[in-house]
């Protein structure tokens, strides 16, 4: 029986049971794509990724979702450098890894041990907030803007902390961005818990109601924080009941790195 490696990992995570689950599987040459997707599914976390090598220092990485691939993934990105780094003792100074729809990424480690990834930060634009959108969250966005997702503001952490939107409903709206579907949607406030702005990501059309930490939906963040409030730099906080993450994020022209931390909680086999 044909056994593949498989590594979980909690991505921006200090510790096991916070951050974002990934499964990261090292191949040798990519499986048909049904497999990968029966694979993922099977693991059945928000995302699993596979990587292949292709040259010194770099990886061509794929993303997969329960349902569909994904042209951009942060916290797989970051489970799968972390598993480079401190589970297959690459020590290098920085990882590439070639995408199919995201160009080439970068990670880094910093001195004091965290992973800082280098992403695209795709340009937003200003939409009028619709009364269907408005009913789907089931409360009222006091701005928003499309993009790679869509990005809904309100006034307070309380309010973002407080939405049970209609997942149903939501499926089917907001911005479709280059490689996504409508039906994701980060919504945030300014302020929170010993940081810049908090924000939760519903995500419906990726197959995922909401995603525990969204390495891909702070690149959008990011961009939205710096046209709006002129800031670079933040600290933010993903709230999600009993897990949650905290992610540092600086944008540099159209980069956006993001920084955090990741745990190895489970190493094995995956028997096909």
């Amino acid at each position: 029986m044909p056994t593949l490696p498989f590594y979980q990992i909690d991505a921006f995570a200090s510790k096991p049971f916070e951050g974002n689950q990934a499964c990261v599987m090292p191949l040798d040459e990519f499986l048909p794509d049904e497999t990968l997707q029966a694979i993922a599914a099977e693991n059945n976390v928000a995302e699993t990724a596979f990587i292949v090598p292709a040259g010194e220092g770099v990886w061509t990485l794929r993303w997969f979702t329960p349902a569909v691939e994904v042209p951009l993934c942060g916290h797989a990105t970051l489970g799968t450098a972390h598993v480079l780094y401190e589970e297959l003792g690459y020590s290098g100074e920085q990882i590439a890894f070639d995408t199919v729809k995201s160009g080439r990424l970068f990670v880094r480690r910093l001195e004091d041990g965290r992973l800082e990834m280098d992403f695209p930060s795709t340009p937003i634009s200003e939409i009028p907030v619709t009364d269907e959108v408005a009913e789907a969250l089931r409360a009222r966005p006091v701005q928003a803007w499309g993009g790679m997702f869509y990005a809904a503001r309100f006034e307070t952490p309380d309010e973002v902390l407080a939405l049970k939107p209609d997942l149903k409903a939501l499926k089917n709206l907001g911005a479709a961005g280059e490689g996504w579907d409508r039906g994701n949607f980060g919504c945030f406030a300014v302020g929170g818990d010993g940081v810049v702005v908090t924000s939760r990501f519903f995500a419906p059309g990726s197959g995922i109601d909401e995603d525990p930490a969204t390495g891909s939906w702070h690149t959008m963040l990011a961009r939205v924080m710096h046209e709006r409030f002129g800031l670079d730099e933040m600290s933010c906080s993903q709230a999600f009941p009993g897990r949650g993450a905290r992610i540092e994020t600086r944008l540099e022209g159209d980069r956006a790195k993001l920084i955090g931390r990741a745990v190895t909680v489970i190493e094995g086999s995956f028997r096909l």
